[in-house]
């Protein structure tokens, strides 16, 4: 039996602080997400043979690299299953498109796709350097083509 829920008015919000990435080479990896997510560097360092970044937008900390894996992402472990970042419209996620685009990055699907069959929201997917799958969304304007995957969510097989 589940434990009871406290009411909604004795509980602190919750949402999704900064998200914290092992990569395995930070000199890669920095560009990409800086140009990639539009971020910038909000404090650098390193401990030993251990380098790190802390990316924000306006002064929040959103994202955080850590060089200190030998190996890159693996879908085949338990953890990690993709990183989504939602834009404000799907403008921006094009624009995010063409960015990636002069990065030489693969996508899982050609350009904007809905999140499934008969879905407005949508958006693109692609791996990072070490091969993270992300997913650059917005909740609206992405109904303009057939889903990739009639039966499942998009997200859930790339």
């Amino acid at each position: 039996m589940a434990p009871a829920r406290k009411s909604k008015e004795n509980t602190l919000p919750l949402s999704t602080g900064h998200i914290g990435l092992n990569v395995t080479d930070l000199d890669r990896s920095l560009p990409f997400y800086t140009k990639v997510f539009d971020l910038d560097v909000a404090q650098a360092g390193e401990d030993g043979d251990r380098r790190w970044a802390f990316l924000a937008r306006d002064g929040a900390l959103l994202l955080t690299l850590w060089q200190q894996s030998t190996g890159g992402f693996t879908a085949d472990r338990a953890g990690l299953h993709h990183l989504s970042f939602q834009a404000a419209s799907i403008e921006e996620v094009r624009d995010r498109e063409a960015v990636l685009r002069e990065l030489g990055v693969t996508f899982a699907y050609d350009g904007v796709v809905p999140h499934g069959e008969g879905a407005t929201s949508g958006g693109i997917f692609f791996h990072d350097p070490d091969g993270t799958r992300l997913e650059i969304f917005a909740a609206n304007g992405a109904d303009t083509s057939a889903a990739p995957v009639s039966t499942a969510p998009t997200c859930g097989f790339f």
